[in-house]
């Protein structure tokens, strides 16, 4: 991926901020519950309450603003630049107003607008204050443990948590979440499972589109992105980290799910091809 061609439009980075990992007397306890959820497929938005109710409330953090001088730090910025804006412009096609999300890189740690956010979840968006969290340290987990390394593998991510900022734009987090509360847990999770599959296919309608202007895909890009999200279906991190798979407890989709909607977004470059409610 040829990703130095985009424009970079600046991070919140919190990088080198005490995060707090301990605080409040949650111990590793709190880091056991994260760990196990994330690898369950649990929705990140949850987790953080579940360890912010263990640890107690913590401060609010107080990134720096601006662009990021080493590598990692400038590709987080560059890929979700190019996600806003490229949503920026399909919204705007639409008569839409679009408002950017801002991304915020962490350290282990960091107090958010869902509650505590724990590097152990692994990336995620919060809708309450409209920023997507990544400590960069999961995408070397990404690549050495899951076995989804590139740089088209980490744009993959971010796409899909800029993916659910999307949705919260449009509204459609909030229904899910409202239409959750009147469901069975099985019938909840089905609704989480379209939610997530949904921001895989605007990850591939992103990838589709960035492309189109910029020209930055090379050989093999696609392939590093579908591998991102077999790693993280929910089979598969189940068959992992139980050795057994549990369909009604699915909340993000199969991994053959998620490859499918990734492609399907990326074939048609069309938010109304992303009807996973249909």
């Amino acid at each position: 991926m040829k990703w130095d061609l985009g424009r970079r439009g600046g991070v919140e980075d919190r990088r080198g901020l005490s995060g707090g990992a301990i605080a409040g007397g949650g111990g590793i306890g709190v880091i056991v519950i994260a760990l196990i959820g994330y690898f369950l497929g649990v929705d990140p938005q949850q987790l953080t309450q579940i360890v912010n109710q263990a640890q107690g409330p913590a401060q609010q953090q107080a990134g720096v603003e601006g662009t990021p001088t080493d590598e990692e730090g400038a590709f987080a910025d560059v890929v979700h630049t190019s996600a806003n804006d490229v949503w920026a412009q399909i919204f705007q096609q639409t008569g839409r107003t679009y408002r950017p999300s801002t991304v915020v890189l962490y350290t282990e740690g960091t107090s958010t607008g869902c509650g505590y956010g724990q590097a152990a979840m692994g990336p995620f968006y919060c809708p309450a204050d409209e920023r997507v969290y990544l400590d960069l340290n999961f995408f070397q987990t990404l690549d050495t443990q899951m076995g989804a390394g590139g740089d088209f593998a980490k744009a993959y991510v971010i796409g899909h948590e800029v993916g659910h900022h999307v949705q919260n734009v449009l509204g459609l987090s909030q229904r899910v979440q409202n239409a959750q509360g009147r469901l069975s847990e099985a019938e909840g999770n089905k609704l989480s499972v379209k939610l997530e599959l949904q921001a895989d296919c605007y990850a591939g309608i992103w990838a589709r589109q960035s492309n189109d202007q910029l020209n930055w895909l090379e050989s093999g890009d696609l392939d590093e992105a579908l591998r991102a999200a077999s790693a993280v279906g929910d089979d598969t991190l189940q068959k992992r980290s139980t050795g057994s798979v549990v369909p009604d407890s699915f909340t993000h989709g199969s991994s053959a799910e998620r490859m499918q909607w990734f492609k399907t977004g990326y074939n048609s470059g069309d938010p109304d091809a992303c009807d996973t409610f249909g």
